[in-house]
Formats: structure tokens, C-alpha cells, sequence
């Protein structure tokens, strides 16, 4: 149990980078337009990035949506890898 409050941030970080795996799949089968599983593993990532960064479908509600909740997320996560950094004292 020391150990977990010792390195809470690295603990943190990993619980909330669980479910990045399925969010990312989830955005890139918007992005690309396909329902293909191989998408997860092509390393096509200009579009993935234009289309968090810039409103490429304007028309698609769920992509707007998505494309906002998995920025929150990112946001989230960069944060806790930049506490870890700062505050994980090991």
C-alpha cells in the first residue's frame, strides 16, 4: 500500500491510459471512415492528427462529439504525465 501512495501519479497514469486503446480505435474509425479492425495497427496518423486538431467533417455530429470528449481525454492524460514527471519523487 506504501508503495501506490508513494508513486501515485505513475498509478494514475496508468488507470486513466487503460481505456486509450479503445478511444483512439473508436476516434481513427471516424476519422478514416471504415469499421475495418485493421486500422488499429496502419500507421496512417496525418489524417488521425489533422482531424483532432481541425473540423474536418463538419456535418458529422458524432464525430464532433467524439472528437471533443477524446481531447478532454488526451488533455487529462498529458496532465497526469506531466505530474508524474514533476512530482513522482523515485
Amino acid at each position: 500500500m506504501d508503495y501506490i501512495i508513494d508513486h501515485i501519479w505513475f498509478v494514475l497514469l496508468i488507470i486513466w491510459g487503460l481505456p486509450l486503446g479503445y478511444y483512439r480505435s473508436k476516434f481513427r474509425k471516424i476519422v478514416y471512415q471504415t469499421n475495418h479492425w485493421s486500422i488499429n495497427i496502419k500507421p496512417l496518423f496525418l489524417k488521425e492528427l489533422k482531424g483532432l486538431f481541425v473540423n474536418i467533417y463538419p456535418d458529422n455530429i458524432s464525430y464532433k462529439k467524439f472528437k471533443s470528449f477524446y481531447s478532454f481525454y488526451l488533455i487529462i492524460y498529458i496532465l497526469l504525465f506531466i505530474g508524474y514527471l514533476i512530482f513522482d519523487n523515485s
